[in-house]
């Protein structure tokens, strides 16, 4: 009988991905086992200031403060691209294939493609990371810019800065830059890996209504003024809950199965023709069904654990929430 699948643990069960280092050996070796000759420096230095980057101890950055896009949610993502990326290599053309230092490219990618939600002492004017919700992508392709050149990677820079706009919405597809077919291959690997991972996530239920609803908050999401009167898109973490099942279905009708062109189906080859992360997204939409047929909130129990810069950080952040919809009353 198979041991319950842990909180911080990837979708095998086997891989705490809430550990840098965890997760750092388990890239390495899926790296390795398709490129031998690999140089995984760069992987290893960009994970080391992830590390000190996300827990607040690089100079110049104020850490994850952010508790849906925390750095469990990051070292998660990294792991299934590394997953994807390998998979990807085994069953395509060579004429097709990525590379070694596309490889790398992608780890390096999926470590940092949520770098935007950081606080850095220019942005006094913000008291929480959740507050680039609009802009995080491309802060993060402004940081990629930057970053690369420090690990040896300079040439990828441009390419890093087009490719990390497939998570997110800032910028549509079509206007995405690329000159090689294999960057735009890339990218649909780290668009799927940011979604499947944490659709997949044993507490995605919870860490919605719980940590996301904060983030959209507190992002402008919500509750927005972008023309003048309130305008509620989200009323609570449990009318999130709501619309999750329509905004998942339209992630994989868009995302997953249309644009990315099921990118995520390269995994099967790693499973035995199985797909985990397929199956785990399936198991939480057929749970929310239940739950929202049955009106039982009861039955969202789970409390993952939070893994940001500061132990106290979810509690600082519903109190800013909870600043956020006074104003909101005042100024109404």
């Amino acid at each position: 009988m198979a041991s319950p699948r842990r909180s911080d643990y990837d979708i095998t069960n086997t891989v705490r991905v809430s550990s840098p280092r965890e997760v750092l050996r388990a890239v390495e070796q899926l790296l390795v086992s398709e490129w031998p000759e690999i140089q995984l420096q760069p992987v290893e230095r960009a994970f080391q200031d992830f590390d000190l980057l996300s827990s607040g101890r690089m100079p110049g950055y104020a850490g994850v403060d952010t508790v849906y896009h925390d750095r469990q949610h990051t070292l998660d993502v990294t792991l299934a691209m590394g997953r994807l990326l390998v998979a990807y290599e085994r069953q395509t053309p060579p004429a097709e294939q990525l590379g070694m230092q596309r490889a790398l490219l992608g780890v390096v990618l999926a470590l940092f493609h949520d770098v935007g939600y950081l606080r850095r002492p220019s942005d006094e004017a913000q008291a929480n990371g959740a507050e680039f919700t609009r802009t995080h992508v491309s802060r993060g392709a402004d940081f990629l810019r930057h970053y690369l050149p420090q690990i040896g990677m300079a040439a990828w820079a441009p390419v890093a800065a087009e490719l990390i706009h497939y998570t997110g919405y800032e910028r549509p597809f079509s206007q995405i830059v690329t000159h090689d077919a294999r960057d735009t291959k890339l990218g649909h690997l780290l668009g799927t890996a940011d979604m499947i991972a944490q659709l997949a996530d044993r507490c995605y239920l919870e860490k919605c209504r719980d940590r996301l609803y904060p983030e959209f908050v507190l992002g402008g999401v919500a509750l927005s003024r972008a023309s003048g009167a309130p305008q509620v898109r989200y009323a609570s973490g449990l009318d999130l809950l709501r619309q999750t099942p329509d905004f998942v279905a339209q992630t994989r009708a868009t995302r997953l199965d249309g644009q990315f062109h099921r990118a995520y189906r390269y995994l099967e080859v790693l499973f035995d023709g199985q797909n985990p992360y397929i199956e785990a997204i399936d198991r939480n939409m057929q749970y929310l069904e239940q739950v929202l047929r049955s009106e039982s909130w009861r039955l969202l129990r789970r409390q993952p654990p939070l893994h940001a810069a500061e132990p106290d950080t979810l509690s600082r952040v519903r109190g800013l929430m909870l600043g956020y919809f006074k104003k909101a009353w005042l100024e109404e």
